[in-house]
């Protein structure tokens, strides 16, 4: 396993990391969820995100189930929680700093922890100030209830702000935003984050490497009856042939590396300097084995590969 810096920080996080998103404590049971986060980890990876927008919690749950029964020593493994999709209620969702200390204490009581390694602003809350989020995550960071803080699909004018207050009130800004990146979705890490990237060292926890499923190849001759695209029409209405006409010739250049589409679509995601860990999503041990397998194929995806890539890309 390859382990990356997130960012300018010291932390070390590797290169592929699991998810929990719409698997664990919701359709995948917890045989497989300790299966699959068990395998991660006896491969490298030491970083597991979680969200209390999952299941409504059920994902985090599951996550500390598993870390309670397999006791690994806490300081071989890092965890993210997630803060906004609460509840119905006024005050448990958003980004006051009433719901940002309440949903850190609910997720470490879900998990069984004592700190988050990382926490996220799960999406901007246009109702709350952007001073009141910073000020609210460095009294965590503060508490010990969490070592770094970042945001998740914040625009890079919202960040530069929060530098801004920070740097203006003597505080930690954001170390980590968690972006959608992808082969057909690259331009907030490749453009919009530059920037902030350049001048702060941002990190970033990328997900969606897969964009839904399209990436691994398996809609390239129809949706499977038995898909997730098959059963969920809004994953349907994103797919169109035109991406299929780019994931089929990508395919054949994967076949050339003698790699999968998937391991070709992490690959590539991990070629961008830019990118502290890739999160993957899998149900089954051998999906955990195939992603972080990823990782290692790196050199395959020379200049002139990469090049290829791009012009089927444009």
């Amino acid at each position: 396993m390859q382990y990356r810096k997130l960012g300018r920080s010291g932390l070390k996080v590797s290169a592929i990391s699991l998810g929990s998103w719409r698997t664990y404590g919701q359709s995948v049971d917890d045989t497989a969820t300790e299966a699959c986060m068990k395998t991660a980890y006896e491969n490298g990876v030491n970083f597991f995100d979680g969200a209390e927008g999952y299941g409504a919690g059920a994902a985090e749950s599951a996550l500390g189930r598993v870390f309670q029964k397999l006791g690994w020593p806490r300081d071989t493994f890092c965890v993210s929680s997630k803060v906004y999709h609460g509840g119905s209620q006024p005050n448990q969702s958003g980004l006051s700093r009433k719901h940002i200390v309440e949903a850190c204490d609910a997720a470490l009581g879900r998990m069984g922890l004592d700190y988050l390694d990382l926490y996220f602003c799960h999406r901007p809350d246009p109702d709350t100030p952007l001073d009141e989020i910073v000020h609210a995550m460095n009294e965590l960071m503060a508490r010990g209830k969490i070592l770094y803080w970042g945001t998740s699909n914040f625009k890079a004018t919202d960040l530069l702000q929060m530098y801004a207050i920070a740097e203006r009130d003597g505080l930690n800004g954001p170390t980590m935003e968690q972006p959608r990146h992808n082969m057909l979705n690259p331009d907030r890490v490749d453009q919009e984050l530059v920037p902030v990237f350049e001048r702060y060292g941002l990190g970033t926890t990328v997900y969606s490497p897969l964009a839904i499923g399209i990436l691994t190849g398996k809609y390239n001759e129809g949706i499977p009856p038995d898909s997730a695209m098959a059963k969920n029409e809004g994953m349907r209405k994103r797919l169109s042939e035109a991406q299929l006409v780019k994931v089929r010739q990508l395919s054949e250049i994967a076949a050339e590396l003698e790699i999968s589409m998937a391991q070709l679509a992490l690959a590539w995601c991990l070629k961008n300097p830019n990118v502290s860990t890739v999160i993957t999503g899998a149900s089954r041990p051998r999906q955990v084995e195939e992603n972080v397998a990823a990782a290692e194929f790196l050199d395959r995806l020379t200049d002139p590969v990469m090049d290829r890539i791009a012009t089927v890309l444009v």
